[in-house]
């Protein structure tokens, strides 16, 4: 029986990945490197140090060590000086009714600002442990974010699953040997193989949760 869920936070729990996107765009650009949105939520899940190796190779480029912080202040200022996020519509409601009967934990990409202030604001209280990408020193799809957040939780593999909306969360969840629910935000649903479950919008994701808290 599962004890501990393990929820990604960007499209998952926050519809805030627009304005990630956006801000990773335009940081490029300031470099000469010419990204699409589309490709950012092609890496979602991926620290700010796997997003900068990803998008300088394709450029044929190679980062100095001492570029990564000063990127990744750029792009935090640019997406909280531009964020209108919003929880997703019954997520809150559905997670207060999971707390105290599972061990919940948030394991994003994104920088440790970003996710705690995002979890302040539309998820108070709930959550037992977060794993930031600046809390890993290898981002998704390497399984070190899962597997911190299942220790964190103090739990074993086998009590928590994983809920994902992008590919490389989904592969770090299923190289962590987690079992994985994909959610379809940002990218269509065949981009979400490798999940274990794939349902196919936040409401049947809610019906599912709160499917688990009558049981």
């Amino acid at each position: 029986m599962y004890k501990g869920i393990i929820f990604d936070a960007d499209g998952v729990l926050v519809d805030s990945m627009p304005y990630h996107a956006k801000a990773w765009v335009d940081v490029f650009s300031g470099l000469g490197i010419e990204v699409t949105e589309e490709e950012i939520y092609e890496v979602e899940g991926s620290n700010h140090i796997g997003v900068i190796n990803i998008f300088f190779e394709k450029a044929g480029m190679t980062p100095d060590p001492d570029m990564y912080a000063a990127i990744l202040e750029r792009k935090r200022a640019h997406f909280l000086r531009n964020n209108h996020a919003k929880a997703f519509e019954g997520m809150y409601q559905c997670l207060s009714s999971l707390k105290g009967r599972f061990r919940l934990a948030v394991a994003s990409g994104a920088d440790r600002t970003i996710v705690t202030s995002l979890m302040d604001k539309f998820y108070p209280g709930i959550f037992d442990a977060i794993v930031s990408g600046e809390d890993v020193s290898k981002g998704k799809p390497d399984p070190e974010p899962y597997n911190r957040a299942v220790a964190m939780l103090g739990l074993n593999k086998n009590e928590c699953f994983v809920v994902e909306n992008a590919p490389l969360g989904i592969r770090s969840a299923k190289n962590a040997g987690l079992f994985c629910v994909g959610i379809p935000a940002y990218l269509d649903a065949s981009k979400l193989q490798e999940a274990d479950l794939i349902l196919k919008d936040h409401d049947e994701l809610v019906g599912y949760l709160n499917g688990l808290a009558e049981e």
